[in-house]
C-alpha cells in the first residue's frame, strides 16, 4: 500500500452499540491495527456522533506514530476510539457505561486498549472492570509485553504514585500539554513570564496544564469550565483552584481564590491573551468564531477543538497551532512507556520522559513546518505517516 493514503483510507472497522436499556447509543471506531492491535480512549458526552470517533480514532493513529523511537522497549501501535452518546452527569450514566463496556468487552480484550477520556475517568472505569471480572482495559496489549509480571509492579506503582496532591496519571498528559507550549513559547524567543494564558477545561488535562504553567511563570489569568470563566488578571491561584474542584472539573464559585472573579463564560475566546488552550470540547473554535482570539499560541489539550477551516483562518493570522495529537500525547506515551517498562513508574522518570519527549516534537514539528513553510499539523502529519508506513512494514497488521 502507498504511504500517501496510508493515513485517510477508512477505518479498519468501525461499531454502532444500541444499548438496551434507554435511547444511549455508542461507536467504537479502529483506525488502524499496528501489531495486532489498537489504543485510544472511551468518551460519553450528550450529543457525540459516529464521525467525532472516527476522527478521534484516526488522531490516534497519528499520536501512537508519533512516538516511535529506535532502542525504545514501547513500540506504537495503531489507533482506536470509542464514544457514548449519553450525558455524563446523568443519573443513569454509570449504568450505561456499564452496559457498554460488558457489551463490547470481546473487541476491548482483544484489539481495543481503551482507557479515560471526556465524561469517563479511569477509576471508574477500572472499578467496572473489577466488579464485572473483565479484566483490564488494557487487556489487549499485554501480550506484547515481555514481561508481565514486572509491567504489573510497574503499572501498580506508577498509578499509586503522586506529585502536588494529584495522581500522576492525571498529571502526565497536561504536563506534556504545558510543556509543548513552553517550547513552542520559547521557540519564538519569549519568556515564560511574559505570557498570559486562557485555559478551556478543568478537568485532568486543563487543571495540569494550568499547573505546569504556572509552575514556569506563565499567568493562568482565565480557567473555562461548565459553569463559565474564573478569571484574574494578575494571575489565578492555580493550585487553591485545584484543590476546590469537583471530579468532572468543575470549580466552586463559592471559595475561588483572593482577586478572582466569575462569569458566564460566554467570552472565553475573546479574553486577551498570549497562550490559549482549549481542553474541553471538540469543535468549540470554528470559522464562525476564530476571529475572537486573539492569542498567539494555541495548544491543544482536548482532541480536535479546532474545526479545520478555522484552523486556515487562524494560521493567515499568524497564530500558531500546535495540533492534539501532538501536545496532548503525554498521557498516553506514559502508559505505554510504563507498560512496556521505559519508565518505572516513578514521578522523577515520568516527568522528565514527558517534558524531554514533547520539548522534542514540538521542536522537531516547528521547524520542520517553518522549514517547508507549512502549518505544525501538516509537519506531525508527514512526520507520523512517515512513522506509521515504516511501523506496518516491520511489525505488520493494518
Amino acid at each position: 500500500m502507498s504511504s500517501i493514503d496510508i493515513l485517510d483510507r477508512p477505518a479498519f472497522l468501525e461499531i454502532t452499540w444500541n444499548d438496551s436499556e434507554s435511547n444511549a447509543r455508542g461507536y467504537v471506531v479502529i483506525n488502524r491495527l499496528v501489531r495486532g492491535v489498537s489504543s485510544g480512549g472511551l468518551r460519553m458526552r450528550a450529543g457525540c456522533t459516529l464521525d467525532e470517533v472516527r476522527g478521534l480514532a484516526q488522531a490516534m493513529t497519528k499520536k501512537e506514530a508519533l512516538h516511535l523511537r529506535d532502542g525504545q522497549l514501547y513500540i506504537p501501535v495503531g489507533g482506536g476510539k470509542g464514544g457514548i452518546d449519553f450525558d455524563p452527569h446523568h443519573a443513569d450514566a454509570l449504568a450505561v457505561l456499564e452496559r457498554f463496556l460488558v457489551d463490547l468487552h470481546p473487541v476491548i480484550a482483544t484489539i481495543w486498549a481503551t482507557g479515560e477520556d471526556l465524561g469517563v475517568r479511569q477509576t471508574v472505569l477500572d472499578e467496572i472492570f473489577a466488579r464485572r471480572g473483565l479484566g483490564s482495559c488494557i487487556d489487549a496489549v499485554k501480550p506484547l509485553v515481555l514481561d508481565p509480571v514486572e509491567s504489573e509492579v510497574r503499572l501498580k506503582r506508577g498509578f499509586n504514585t503522586s506529585a502536588f496532591g494529584i495522581a500522576q496519571d492525571e498529571l502526565v498528559g497536561g504536563l506534556g500539554v504545558a510543556q509543548s507550549a513552553l517550547t513552542a513559547i520559547a521557540h519564538r524567543g519569549q519568556q515564560p513570564s511574559e505570557i498570559r494564558a486562557v485555559v478551556q477545561g478543568f478537568g485532568s488535562m486543563g487543571g495540569a496544564t494550568c499547573l505546569f504553567l504556572s509552575h514556569a511563570g506563565v499567568r493562568v489569568i482565565g480557567v473555562v469550565d461548565v459553569d463559565g470563566t474564573v478569571m484574574d488578571s494578575n494571575g489565578l491561584d492555580v493550585e487553591h483552584l485545584l484543590a476546590n474542584r469537583d471530579h468532572f472539573g468543575r470549580m466552586d464559585r463559592t471559595n475561588l481564590p483572593e482577586g478572582a472573579s466569575a462569569s458566564d463564560g460566554s467570552d472565553w475566546l475573546s479574553v486577551e491573551c498570549e497562550l490559549l488552550v482549549p481542553a474541553a470540547q471538540s469543535s468549540c473554535i470554528t470559522v464562525e468564531n476564530q476571529a475572537q482570539c486573539t492569542a498567539q499560541f494555541i495548544v491543544e489539550a482536548s482532541n480536535l477543538p479546532i474545526t479545520p477551516e478555522a484552523e486556515v483562518l487562524l494560521a493567515d493570522r499568524g497564530i500558531t497551532v500546535i495540533p492534539d495529537f501532538l501536545a496532548n500525547s503525554g498521557t498516553n506515551a506514559w502508559w505505554w512507556l510504563l507498560l512496556f517498562g521505559d519508565i518505572d513508574g516513578t514521578w522523577e522518570q515520568s516527568e522528565s520522559m514527558v517534558r524531554a519527549r514533547l520539548a522534542e516534537l514540538t521542536t522537531q514539528v516547528i521547524t520542520s513546518a517553518q522549514k517547508a513553510k507549512i502549518t505544525p499539523r501538516e509537519s506531525a502529519i508527514e512526520i507520523s505517516r512517515a512513522n506509521l508506513a515504516l511501523l506496518l512494514r516491520t511489525e505488520g497488521s493494518r
